[in-house]
């Protein structure tokens, strides 16, 4: 294949980014991981609130939101531990094996977006906040769907860590033959994600309506008006901005005019 583009590679998320319009798959499970493991109540909205870390970390996360952490004290009489999270891990995992392949359909356009950069000479990497076992899930049904990168790192793949750490995606760095760090670009619709972008000299691009910040489902996205896809889209702009990504956009169907416009950044001698 002749390569095209001065973008090497492109790394993506994968829940709310690629697959799972929304980010629903793990949301709703850890509002029923806790419910299951110690009979407590979360909402969705502070389920969603450390979106894009480890599940391990995200539910210690979790715990620490005050609202959640005052409930906790109130019902148990002090903070969660190491072992709550541990206890509340072990019900998320299941859940999550059983659940994951209902949320596999790819987002919009994505299919399409992705066989055009590799069309192009572009590598295609991923990376998640989810655990290599429900990723084994995952990725032969995306691949069904038609998603088949050319790298999967998953957060429990390396002993250092998940994000906002950038060991994932200099992972896939290293697995795809990259050269560059600074002709990559790392996508996601999470905070940590971004910061994993930055960490590892990427560009980083945020997305701002398919993902975990908007929380819309597909059929709400397509059935909204535009001053509700504004409000959402305010919403998660406040969110992901604090990682200061080099581009927002609404969905990965919008990627292609910002790999155009970094290709040109690239080819001017720019770096992130």
């Amino acid at each position: 294949m002749n390569k095209t583009s001065p973008v090497q590679a492109v790394i993506f998320d994968w829940a709310g980014t690629i697959v799972d319009f929304g980010s629903f798959a793990p949301t709703s499970i850890f509002v029923e991981a806790f419910k299951q493991g110690f009979d407590f109540d979360i909402d969705l909205s502070e389920a969603r609130e450390p979106m894009g870390l480890g599940k391990w970390d995200h539910i210690q996360a979790v715990g620490k939101i005050a609202s959640v952490d005052k409930r906790w004290n109130e019902k148990f009489g002090r903070s969660m531990t190491n072992n709550d999270i541990d206890a509340i891990y072990a019900a998320f995992m299941p859940l999550q094996k059983a659940k994951v392949a209902d949320h596999a359909e790819p987002i919009l356009n994505a299919i399409e977006v992705v066989d055009h950069l590799k069309s192009q000479g572009i590598k295609i990497g991923s990376c998640s906040g989810y655990p290599r076992q429900v990723m084994d899930v995952l990725i032969p049904v995306a691949a069904d769907y038609g998603y088949k990168p050319d790298c999967v790192v998953a957060t429990d793949d390396l002993p250092q860590g998940g994000r906002p750490a950038p060991y994932m995606a200099l992972k896939n760095v290293i697995d795809l033959s990259v050269t560059d760090v600074a002709a990559c670009i790392k996508v996601d619709d999470s905070a940590p994600g971004i910061y994993e972008g930055h960490n590892a000299g990427m560009w980083t691009v945020g997305l701002l309506l398919s993902g975990n910040e908007a929380g819309l489902t597909y059929q709400e996205f397509l059935d909204a008006d535009e001053a509700t896809l504004s409000a959402a889209r305010e919403k998660a702009r406040t969110k992901l901005s604090k990682s200061t990504p080099h581009y927002l956009i609404d969905t990965i169907d919008d990627f292609p005019n910002i790999v155009a416009e970094i290709e040109k950044r690239l080819l001017a001698g720019e770096r992130p």
